[in-house]
Parts: structure tokens; sequence; C-alpha cells
């Protein structure tokens, strides 16, 4: 309950117009008009069109909307896209080196059936590209733990983390 002396503040006005923000994905600069608090999956999957990031938990634990922005992957969906303002944003979209070519871990999924509905597919594929670069796993437990923050519910993790290794060691004897 108030005092009879208390002071009663002026309502805030807040301005709730659409800002400027350029994001580029995939190579291609896109300029929109977006509210501060849209998310960048949101940006990506409403405003852009790239509907390939999924959106599932919503909440920054499956790890479906996984995109990789400047060289590591990030969860979409607790990233603010006005954040990612003049960032290289990478999504399963732009993944391949060519519409004729897949990258190779698309490939080496296909090879392992390492999808089974395909939902987490494309942030599992994004999850592993960034993780790759990374470079810190060196075995297949660290790999699957590396991995962890991405959920398949169908039980492929298995068949995933054999395409992961697949890719690893190809890199590997590349760089012997």
């Amino acid at each position: 309950m108030l005092s009879e002396n208390a002071t009663i503040l002026p309502k805030t006005q807040v301005n709730f117009d659409p800002k400027p923000v350029t994001l580029t994905v995939n190579g291609i600069d896109r300029p929109l008009q977006l509210m501060p608090w849209v998310s960048l999956l949101d940006a990506l999957r409403e405003y852009i069109g790239l509907t390939g990031t999924k959106k599932g938990c919503d909440h920054g634990q499956c790890g479906a909307c996984t995109v990789i922005c400047d060289g590591n992957r990030i969860l979409s969906c607790l990233t603010l896209a006005v954040m990612k303002e003049g960032a290289e944003i990478t999504t399963i979209e732009g993944i391949a080196p060519s519409d004729d070519e897949l990258h190779p871990l698309q490939k080496a999924f296909i090879e392992h059936d390492a999808f089974q509905c395909g939902y987490c597919t494309p942030g599992q594929i994004c999850s592993a590209i960034g993780m790759l670069k990374e470079g810190h796993a060196q075995s297949r437990a660290e790999v699957a733990d590396l991995m962890s923050g991405n959920l398949c519910r169908c039980g492929a993790n298995s068949n995933i983390i054999d395409a992961i290794m697949e890719v690893k060691e190809g890199l590997a004897n590349e760089k012997q």
C-alpha cells in the first residue's frame, strides 16, 4: 500500500518501432526491419524464409536451431538478431560448396543413416562443422560429449557420431 507522500512516477513512453538490421546469411546481405527482441532463429525462418534451421525447444536445450556464426556454433533461439549485424551467419542452406555438391558431413550423414525423422539434422550438422573447426574433439567419446547439446530424440546418436568420425578422420588424413 502506498503512503500518502509516495511519489508516483510517470508512465514511460517506449518506442516499439522496428529497427533496420542487415544480416549476412550464407554470404548474402539481408536488410531487415526487426524489433530488437526478435531472435536470430525467428529472423532466419520468419523474415528471411530460410526454414532449414529448426525451432525445437526454443529454450536452448535441444540444439535444433544451431547455426554457424563467424565460424562458431551458436544457438539461434537464444541469440538476438540485432546482435549479429556484421557477423557471417551460415545456416544449413549455406554449408554445401555448390548446388550440385553436398558438404562432406551431409554425405556422411546419408552414408551412416545418421538421421531418422531428420528434424534435428540441420542443427546436428551445423554443430558438427563448428565442433570440427574448434579442433577439441580427438576421440569418439569427446565427439559425443561435445555434441551432447544437440539432441536426437529418434536415437540416431551413434550413427551421427559415426558420420562425424568419418569426416573427422578424413580431415586428419588430409593434413598428413
